[in-house]
């Protein structure tokens, strides 16, 4: 069942997605050669702790850790590390914050020092796929709008999109209904209403769109060990229009 919240209930998850996001900006910050991602985890545990949230991910379904930290071939799911990391990786930031009993959910890939101009590329595909994405997610389109803008962009650019991994509904817990898959044909799926707040979150290789898991039962990584990324927002559905709930822009 899809579950359609009120404004009220937007405007706390708003709250959560600006502090996610400033979250972000300060990770952005942090990215460099010779960091681990156990220390941004460290990080992002301490920032929220400070500014009165939790990591929602934590001890979801098992998961030990604030943030997934997932490194080049990694699609999702990486766990934080003591490795550094080094001039050239791609590495993506993904966490749910709960914010007064309200969640917001945001990925986003950063570029560790100098990094190829194939990795450049990959991140600036990534990224326009999902406001594609976005632009579709408007009242009367439908699910599959979505993931057909984001699916033809991509393909058109030469690289894939992971179809084992999608967007989901967010409220009261991290997965809510409706699914939302980065692939597909447009006129498909559930009708966009107001009221709906989900994620878009498409990951994106340059190489297959399969993927394999880790022995960690966590961890997803390319079937062909080549890169992948992730940009995620958590939108809501309002009669004033699209709402970014995370976006980095907001102050």
């Amino acid at each position: 069942m899809i579950v359609l919240k009120s404004a009220r209930e937007i405007a706390k998850m708003q709250e959560a997605g600006k502090l996610l996001a400033a979250c972000h900006r300060e990770i952005a910050k942090l990215v460099k050669p010779g960091i681990t991602t156990w220390e941004i985890d460290e990080f992002v545990e301490t920032f929220l702790k400070t500014n009165g949230a939790t990591p929602e991910q934590k001890g979801y379904r098992g998961y030990q850790y604030a943030t997934c930290a997932s490194v080049n071939d990694e699609v999702c799911h990486g766990f934080p590390r003591t490795e550094s990391l080094k001039n050239g990786d791609i590495v993506t930031i993904d966490m749910v914050v709960n914010y007064n009993g309200a969640l917001a959910d945001s990925a986003w890939s950063y570029g560790v020092g100098n990094i190829s101009d194939e990795s450049k590329r990959l991140l600036e595909v990534t990224k326009e796929a999902l406001y594609r994405g976005i632009e579709q997610a408007v009242p009367g389109n439908r699910i599959g709008d979505i993931g057909h803008a984001i699916q033809t962009y991509v393909e058109g650019e030469g690289m894939s999109v992971v179809r084992e991994f999608i967007g989901h509904g967010i409220g009261a817990t991290i997965h809510e209904k409706p699914d939302i898959p980065h692939y597909g044909l447009p006129g498909k799926g559930a009708r966009i209403k107001e009221g709906m707040v989900f994620t878009i979150e498409p990951m994106v290789n340059l190489g297959e769109w399969k993927t394999k898991m880790d022995t960690n039962r966590w961890t997803a990584r390319t079937i062909d060990g080549k890169l992948s990324a992730q940009y995620e927002h958590t939108i809501a559905v309002t009669k004033e229009g699209t709402m970014i709930l995370t976006d980095q822009e907001q102050m």
